[in-house]
């Protein structure tokens, strides 16, 4: 008879644990009010009430009911001492930590996280390293550490988040103060999470410091998102630097990770690799490689890939279609911030293409030419001036611009000429001096070769015959092949 009551009564606490099972998606308020009762069910502390417990707790942090849940959380950590096996509580532990940072980060994404899903969640976290200290369960209690540092950073609590990151070094490091080789995994990410705290401060120098340190700590087997994390603000850190090429680097390495850990921000990354190839004025397609190829059609990043297409064929309005079209791009901070600089050099070499036939033009044109603003006209000539790109000069009154000698080349031409033309005059001059046989008649005018069209005796300080619009002047930007655009 005492057999079959116990088996009877655990028969009933399976059933009601499932029954509750399948309530919740149709009823969750129903499916917890059965989860609760599942414990109460047990003469003593057992699996059952573990499972019910944390099967309630999480319906009630997904609906916000943050009290509740962290009332019965409270409950749930006295089953880890002696209830439940080791092993299965610290599971089961980090699979809820887990589970509620992701609907917390869910509802981020949505705009709906408040200061309650965070605080709630900050007494999780609180509770459980109360818990597991005590019963010197270290890994958890790194694990769990390394939670609130990262629930720190989200709330930007930079002094909470320093002093914790602080702790988790600590705690990673062996007595004489060297580091723990076992414990490498924690100490990469604690690096990562102070890593994207100074590059939301836009502390670049502490940044750098951190960044080369976490890429020495050897010891660690590093999950790919860490690693994609900390390579991703390595390639912010170094476009910051305008060093385009280890930016690259970055990006294409932090690509790479999350691509292997299945994070969605592998594709914001994309955006930013994609970007850099624009910076470094590179001709080489950012989609040709075998990690990026897959990719390529992506409908979430076609603006990019037209825009790096319209980049690398120097075609400005169509460059400059695709980002008004596409404006949702600059809702990412990074890329407007620096979709800027390539729209700077996308616009300076369609100018230069587009003035290089031209003596004279106006701000006008090349705006309506190009369809920007002249005030922008103005100051990328300005630019160019100042660079000594181009020889001109702006009349600001009357918004023309005329084109100098294009590097000095003209006058330059012009000087070795005359040069050429004293010095021949010079040589028939002594000719017909000491050559009787060469003395022309006076009647015969001034002196000239058969075939020249001017006297030998032109003045050689005066006007140079144009060389004429033929097809070697107007490449090289002399004589008659410059043009006055139209005013």
């Amino acid at each position: 008879m005492s057999l079959t009551v116990p088996q009877d009564a655990s028969v009933d606490i399976e059933n009601k644990y499932y029954n509750a099972k399948q309530l919740k998606v149709e009823s969750p308020q129903e499916a917890i009010d059965e989860f609760l009762g599942v414990p109460a069910l047990e003469d003593e502390k057992g699996d059952w009430g573990f499972k019910g417990l944390k099967q309630a707790i999480k319906l009630e942090f997904a609906l916000g009911r943050y009290d509740a849940a962290v009332k019965h959380y409270k409950e749930l950590l006295t089953y880890v001492k002696s209830a439940v096996t080791r092993n299965y509580s610290e599971k089961s532990i980090n699979n809820m930590l887990d589970y509620i940072e992701k609907v917390t980060g869910q509802q981020a994404d949505a705009s709906a996280t408040d200061s309650t899903a965070y605080k709630s969640m900050e007494e999780f976290y609180s509770l459980t390293l109360s818990t597991f200290q005590a019963t010197n369960n270290e890994r958890l209690a790194l694990k769990t550490n390394l939670k609130l540092a990262k629930l720190y950073l989200d709330k930007k609590d930079y002094n909470q988040l320093t002093n914790k990151v602080r702790e988790i070094h600590q705690a990673c490091q062996k007595e004489d103060g060297t580091d723990d080789p076992g414990k490498g995994t924690y100490s990469l990410e604690a690096y990562a999470l102070e890593i994207q705290m100074y590059a939301e401060m836009k502390n670049n120098k502490r940044l750098k410091s951190l960044y080369q340190k976490a890429l020495t700590v050897r010891s660690a087997v590093p999950h790919p998102k860490v690693q994609g994390i900390i390579r991703e603000c390595g390639g912010k850190m170094h476009m910051s630097e305008e060093n385009w090429k280890e930016a690259q680097s970055d990006f294409f390495e932090s690509f790479k990770n999350y691509d292997e850990a299945g994070s969605m921000q592998r594709i914001q990354v994309l955006k930013y690799l994609v970007l850099t190839t624009m910076l470094m004025k590179s001709t080489i397609n950012p989609f040709d490689s075998q990690e990026t190829k897959p990719y390529k059609n992506d409908p979430r990043i076609s603006a990019m890939t037209d825009l790096v297409d319209a980049y690398q064929r120097d075609d400005i309005l169509r460059y400059e279609s695709i980002l008004k079209d596409n404006q949702d791009l600059l809702a990412d901070p990074f890329i407007a911030e620096n979709i800027d600089e390539v729209s700077r050099n996308m616009r300076t070499k369609a100018i230069l293409l587009l003035i290089a036939p031209y003596t004279r033009f106006t701000l006008q044109f090349i705006a309506e030419r190009i369809k920007i603003p002249v005030s922008e006209v103005q100051d990328i000539l300005g630019l160019l001036i100042v660079d000594k790109k181009l020889q001109a000069k702006i009349n600001q009154q009357n918004g023309t611009v005329e084109v100098e000698d294009s590097q000095g080349s003209d006058k330059e031409h012009l000087n070795r000429l005359r040069d050429w033309t004293s010095a021949v005059e010079t040589l028939w001059t002594t000719v017909l001096n000491e050559g009787d046989g060469f003395k022309l008649e006076d009647s015969q005018g001034g002196a000239g070769f058969p075939g020249m069209n001017f006297p030998i005796g032109f003045d050689p300080a005066g006007p140079i015959p144009s060389r004429g619009p033929g097809r070697r002047g107007a490449a090289r930007g002399r004589g008659g092949g410059k043009l006055v655009a139209p005013i």
